[in-house]
């Protein structure tokens, strides 16, 4: 679980099996599973805690990642990702689970939202820790175990202390054709958002430094940069162009119905909805702790690290959103794309550049792999 490009492609045979191991074994029983609880509870910590889907990304990986290393410390079954710690004969396995999570996010959760949002997420997290521990007997046992897991989420700590996650930067919106401006929302916003203010649009743009967070699994963020989009001037340009104008409007009458749930599923396709796909299927499964822990830790270091990637690749080529684009389109010397001032896209935009979509980037691995899966 080093940085090495290779286990992208098992991160795609893992996401590209997903579905398909989900309906293939339904009558394997359902198991308590410590590490999919974890999930669960951390995800709505990171949501409460004012964390968007990038930093959660993060957030999540370290503590996937993390629980991994704490339970191969006490058996080690597979190759651990940082910590080389060995724990102490007979660690309870739940408390080790339950200390790696609660001390990588008592370290991480302070550093994001604000102070309210904080005080919330902090506040879960410590009520989940409590009812954690109090599922396993006290002795030595556990003890053992609350060391293994807190040994592991302080390697993480000190890993990523220095990740550039914190940093800011400098970033100019561009005002030449094809460059990213801030662009409104749908009116209403869709999905509907509660902040007036928010749901408008017309934001800055989301963490434009990010393409410099100390990667996970790759060995540099730009280790694979794409080739940039297509010329404005060019006819692929102007066939998704209009591809986009046609389907992707508010009020587009070409969009099927099929259409319309693909994007919302596409919208929702996050570290939220890829972990809850990684828990349906670890439970069809019956995944014990070792594996569960294995599966959540690949999905969301890769998840991570294609944020890390799709920012580098984002910022560098800094090209504008169909909003933008359709609107203007007489302003990009092709003489196929007419404008439409009034133009609105299906759902919010989110504030950032275009190219390329790192929700294709979380799940594109799964259709490539199906076919290639082996039980």
């Amino acid at each position: 679980m080093y940085a090495n490009p290779k286990l992208f492609s098992r991160f795609a045979l893992l996401i590209g099996s997903m579905c398909w191991l989900a309906v293939s074994s339904p009558g394997t029983s359902v198991r308590a599973n410590e590490v999919a609880d974890w999930n669960i509870a951390a995800l709505d910590m990171v949501v409460a805690g004012g964390q968007n889907a990038i930093i959660a990304s993060r957030t999540l990986a370290m503590m996937h990642l993390a629980i991994h290393d704490a339970l191969n410390a006490i058996e080690r079954r597979y190759e651990p990702y940082l910590s080389e710690a060995r724990a102490e004969p007979q660690a309870a396995p739940e408390a080790a689970i339950a200390a790696a999570a609660h001390d990588v996010l008592a370290g991480v959760l302070p550093s994001f939202g604000k102070a309210e949002q904080r005080a919330k997420a902090t506040g879960m997290l410590e009520s989940t820790y409590t009812a954690a521990l109090a599922k396993t007997p006290n002795g030595i046992q556990k003890n053992h175990g609350l060391v293994a897991g807190q040994v592991t989420a302080a390697a993480m700590l000190r890993a990523r202390q220095q990740d550039n996650a914190l940093t800011t930067s400098q970033y100019t919106p561009g005002t030449a054709p094809g460059r990213w401006q801030p662009h409104p929302n749908p009116v209403p916003a869709n999905p509907a958002v509660t902040d007036p203010v928010m749901a408008i649009g017309n934001l800055a743009a989301v963490l434009p430094h990010w393409g410099t967070v100390t990667s996970f699994m790759m060995a540099i963020p730009w280790q694979f940069r794409l080739p940039g989009p297509p010329p404005l001037k060019s006819e692929q340009y102007a066939r998704d162009y209009n591809e986009v104008k046609d389907i992707g409007g508010k009020s587009s009458t070409e969009r099927t119905a099929a259409q319309t749930e693909i994007a919302k599923y596409w919208y929702e396709s996050s570290p939220q909805g890829w972990s809850r796909i990684a828990r349906v299927v670890g439970a069809h499964r019956g995944l014990d702790h070792w594996d569960t822990a294995r599966l959540l830790a690949l999905v969301n270091a890769s998840i991570a690290d294609g944020y890390i990637a799709g920012a580098d690749t984002r910022y560098f080529y800094n090209f504008w959103r169909p909003i933008t684009a359709i609107r203007a389109g007489d302003t990009d010397e092709n003489n196929a794309t007419a404008p439409d001032l009034r133009w609105e896209s299906f759902m919010n935009t989110p504030s950032l550049p275009d190219y390329p979509s790192t929700r294709s980037v979380a799940g594109g691995g799964r259709g490539r792999a199906r076919s290639g899966f082996r039980d």
